[in-house]
């Protein structure tokens, strides 16, 4: 890292690839910025993914924006690169460390080696875009022999806002330093060494000072893109039998999409008349509507209305492919108040935007399934309220390369 008082980007771990117990340099007291010009309003949102030192990455930074695709051959990393940002999406909604990496050996670079005390770990960060501006997560994590956080660093505009950094190895805890401003400077004390200390900072900052202000308003501005986060990954074969009938948020393998679309079709006509319209394309054979069947104290099962000519398909009939595609529309199409998800408190819904992570996002789809899908992530992307970070096959990547609004991140083993 850099010198105490800077902040820096983060970088790659030693050549063994451990991570020693010191960490990140505690803060120092540095007078707080003032922003040259005017913070432009907008929803939190992870613009940067850093893995400096991840499994098969080192020293990578990837820039994210509406519609973020990756893409590689096997083993280039494209599943890694979701799971971290699903890690760091966790450890901000208040994941423990074991929680957030429960292979956290997995993460360990390729091909490191310890240190003498036989250390070894990992560094993953982000940026945070919103309201105060870009805000920087940095994160370095001992995998072996403990698994335990030894240092994180918050930091704005070259200043850091919190530090911390394992002093004694034989406590459970990190020493914290986060900046206060005024005579004092530096406020310091032990943070849990399994827990992210950025979600935390409102816990324990009281904002009595303009210092005090601005680390929790950058710590908030984490915290609030950190938990808009929807990690997805529909399995038809648990989506194809009736479900009993729930409060309707949609899980993230989407096996109670039945459910889901019993409660979206009243509530908003807009939207199911979008997935009604997507399902003509995504599925075969006429579509004049979706429905349920919902008998009273039975379970919910959708169905696929033919039209008058022909009887309802139930979707338990279709083929993987088409189930696929039809959950992935809908939760393009949803927002945290349907996805079983606990968003922030801190910002109404409306002010958020949400986050969809999808491994394998054109899996089992065919060529015109995933046009569709593309389609629908950009219209809905479009309007700001939600983003895409997807790893897809290089088929839909060809086909995304060019396209406004849509990066494309191509990854080699």
């Amino acid at each position: 890292m850099g010198p105490v008082g800077s902040a820096g980007p983060a970088g790659p771990a030693s050549p063994t690839g451990s991570v020693g117990p010191a960490g990140f340099a505690p803060a120092a007291p540095v007078a707080p910025s003032v922003p040259s010009t005017p913070a432009v309003l907008h929803r939190p949102a992870v613009t940067e993914l850093r893995l400096s030192a991840f499994g098969p990455h080192r020293a990578a930074a990837f820039a994210l924006g509406p519609v973020t695709l990756f893409a590689g051959p096997s083993g280039s990393g494209k599943s890694q690169v979701l799971e971290a940002y699903e890690a760091l999406a966790g450890l901000g909604s208040g994941a423990t460390l074991e929680e957030a990496f429960p292979d956290a050996g997995a993460r360990i670079p390729d091909g490191s080696l310890p240190d003498t005390e036989r250390r070894r770990g990992f560094r993953v960060g982000c940026t945070v875009d919103g309201p105060v501006g870009p805000v920087r997560l940095d994160l370095a994590v001992q995998a072996e022999p403990t698994l335990r956080i030894v240092g994180e660093r918050l930091s704005q505009n070259g200043q850091i806002l919190l530090s911390t950094a394992l002093r004694d190895p034989g406590r459970r805890s990190v020493q914290a330093g986060w900046f206060t401003g005024g005579s004092t400077g530096v406020t310091r004390a032990p943070l849990p060494d399994d827990r992210l200390g950025t979600a935390l900072l409102p816990l324990r900052v009281a904002g009595s000072t303009p210092g005090q202000r601005q680390v929790l308003a950058a710590a908030e501005q984490v915290v609030v893109a950190l938990r808009s986060v929807f990690p997805c990954d529909p399995r038809p074969e648990r989506m194809r039998a009736p479900v009993p009938p729930g409060e309707g948020r949609l899980l993230g393998d989407c096996a109670n999409l039945a459910d889901v679309l019993r409660r979206t079709r009243h509530e908003c006509g807009t939207r199911h008349m979008l997935l009604t319209e997507a399902a003509r394309t995504g599925c075969a054979g006429p579509v004049a509507g979706l429905t349920v069947r919902a008998p009273e104290d039975g379970p919910v099962t959708a169905l696929l209305d033919r039209g008058s000519a022909r009887p309802a398909t139930e979707l338990g009939r279709l083929g993987a492919g088409e189930l696929r595609f039809l959950a992935l529309a809908l939760v393009l199409l949803t927002g945290p108040g349907v996805l079983a998800m606990d968003p922030a408190a801190e910002l109404l819904s409306a002010q958020q935007t949400l986050t969809v992570l999808a491994d394998g996002f054109d899996r089992g789809l065919d060529r015109r399934q995933s046009a569709e899908l593309l389609r629908l992530a950009l219209l809905c992307c479009g309007r700001g309220h939600i983003r895409l970070v997807a790893a897809v096959g290089e088929e839909s990547a060809a086909a995304a390369r060019g396209l406004p609004d849509v990066t494309v991140v191509d990854l080699t083993p």
